[in-house]
């Protein structure tokens, strides 16, 4: 596929970017870019380094993808679109397995997605689960039928995961957490139904940490909408496990788990993810967010549903004059296409209680061999390595294999930018590449 063929609305939205509006709604303050300091990448490395100024408080604007930048994401795309629908297959299944007797049309799975990561996979899986939806009043609860084809039992490609859903995106920060605003937002909306949120991948598990602790606030039993989080308390998604293991649950969904933390995800590989590799132009002309200080009166919404956004969300810029190398839909609708037509069964995946924490000692190992002391500076996984290298000031690359075809684009950015690359082998499995961020200080 041709990387400068695009699929964009022809007008973009405020309220999906340039997705359309069944695929998702966008619950950021989108502002002018012109209102947002364009910071240099060095200058922006040298402020976070030092604690004067907070990542989420600045932007360097992002600029279009070159040419070979384009072709290497076409590249990956053709090489991993049908793995990236068999996995999204086998997440719609799982979920559609384990809500199907919880939700109803009123009060249908709110999936939330982390933006900006998080948005492809959620609406993918949006998209699946509106399919068969003439047929999905009759099949909803129908899993007890041997003959049914949502009997997890009798399970196939042509088998329907219709559920009744709806698809946000809203903000999580480092350090400042999850917009409280834009869940107070949703919870007004869907005061009855149980929430998951969506990431793409997860590096050294520090996104999951900040859900976890944004999330302690509901964790009181008594709260109004505890049972909308940790609704695995009470479910234990039908396997059987000790009940001290799914006592607050943070219902994490992710393409990919390497760090061992997701309550769900497709796998647990550092894989070439096709959308890891650019950033708004994958993402619905979304560029990454800024922090808001929420006041008190934004967090004190009534429980009217409203189609006006409230104050304090946080922002967010939407790349306008991005828009002609924009290949959000298009992304969507190949996944989306492979996956109608896949051919193996789906599959159902297994669900977590408490995080793994699988490459802790990875990680740990890599800052004391390279006297790291801010874990900040470490940036593990194919997608992040790779978009370290683009967003910020790296200074060496490590790799496991010297020529893993799933690195490809990496090698070729180091190349250009003439980064160092080590190859250490297995000491850094199971993630293929870290890249480590250059210590600044502040001039």
């Amino acid at each position: 596929m041709n990387p400068s063929q695009t699929t964009t609305p022809s007008t973009l939205s405020t309220h999906c970017g340039s997705y359309l509006p069944d695929d998702v709604t966008l619950l950021l303050n989108i502002v002018d870019k012109d209102s947002i300091a364009n910071v240099p990448v060095q200058q922006k490395e040298a402020l976070i380094q030092s604690g004067e100024q907070h990542y989420s408080d600045m932007l360097t604007l992002e600029q279009a993808p070159s040419d070979t930048h384009q072709q290497l994401y076409a590249q990956a795309l053709k090489q991993g679109s049908e793995r990236m629908a068999s996995d999204i297959a086998n997440l719609a299944t799982t979920l559609h397995y384990n809500f199907i007797d919880k939700i109803d049309a009123d009060n249908p799975l709110v999936l939330v997605s982390l933006v900006r990561a998080g948005l492809p996979i959620g609406v993918l899986l949006q998209r699946a689960f509106r399919m068969d939806t003439d047929n999905e009043t009759d099949d909803l609860a129908n899993t007890d039928n041997p003959d049914s084809p949502n009997n997890p039992n009798n399970q196939d490609s042509q088998a329907s995961y219709a559920l009744p859903s709806v698809h946000y995106g809203i903000s999580i920060i480092r350090d400042r957490g999850l917009d409280h605003v834009a869940m107070q937002q949703i919870f007004s909306r869907h005061p009855n139904s149980p929430i998951v949120f969506v990431d793409g991948w997860t590096g050294k598990g520090a996104i999951y940490e900040e859900l976890a602790h944004s999330l302690v606030r509901y964790q009181d039993t008594t709260h109004p909408y505890h049972e909308n989080i940790f609704h695995q308390d009470f479910y234990h998604c039908g396997f059987q496990r000790p009940h001290d293991e799914y006592v607050d649950v943070v219902p994490l969904i992710t393409l990919a788990d390497p760090a061992g933390v997701a309550w769900l995800s497709a796998s647990n590989d550092d894989w070439l993810i096709p959308s890891g590799l650019l950033g708004s132009t994958v993402s619905g002309l979304i560029s990454r967010t800024l922090y808001t200080e929420p006041s008190s009166n934004s967090l004190n919404l009534n429980n009217e549903s409203t189609n006006e956004l409230p104050q304090g969300l946080h922002r967010s810029v939407l790349y306008h004059e991005l828009a002609a190398h924009d290949c959000s839909l298009q992304f969507i609708e190949t996944i989306d296409n492979k996956r109608k037509n896949l051919k193996e069964y789906t599959e159902i995946l297994p669900t977590y209680g408490k995080p793994r924490y699988r490459t802790q000692a990875v990680i740990e190992q890599i800052a004391k061999q390279y006297q790291i002391s801010n874990y900040n500076r470490i940036k593990p996984t194919i997608a992040e390595a790779t978009r370290a290298i683009l967003r910020r000031d790296p200074e060496r690359v490590l790799l496991a294999s010297a020529d893993h075809p799933d690195t490809i684009l990496l090698r070729h950015l180091c190349s250009q930018r003439n980064i160092h690359i080590d190859i250490i082998g297995e000491q850094i499995l199971p993630y293929q590449a870290i890249t480590l961020i250059k210590k600044r200080n502040a001039k």
